[in-house]
C-alpha cells in the first residue's frame, strides 16, 4: 500500500511491455489490491446466503474493477 509494485505487479508489467510491442490496442493498468475486500464487504452487506466461494467473491471483484473503470468514463460505446 506504499505505492510501490509487488512481484506479481512487476511480471504483469513486464508481459504488458511485450504485449504493447505486438499490438496497438491500449492497455491500462488498475489498482486491484482492494477489490476482494470490496467484493465481500457489499455481499455481506447484500445479506448474500450462500456459502461464499472464492470464485464468486472474484468474480464480484471483477465486476467492480470494471464498474469502477467505465464510471471513469474511459470508455463509450459511441466512440
Amino acid at each position: 500500500m506504499d505505492g510501490s509494485l509487488g512481484k506479481q505487479a512487476e511480471k504483469v508489467k513486464a508481459f504488458v511491455q511485450k504485449l504493447c510491442s505486438q499490438t496497438k490496442v491500449p492497455v491500462e493498468f488498475r489498482d486491484e489490491r482492494l477489490s476482494t475486500v470490496s467484493a465481500k464487504r457489499l455481499m455481506q452487506a447484500a445479506n448474500a446466503k450462500k456459502p461464499r466461494k472464492k470464485a464468486r467473491d472474484d468474480a464480484v471483484a471483477a465486476a467492480i474493477i470494471l464498474q469502477g473503470y467505465l464510471d471513469e468514463g474511459h470508455f463509450s460505446p459511441l466512440k
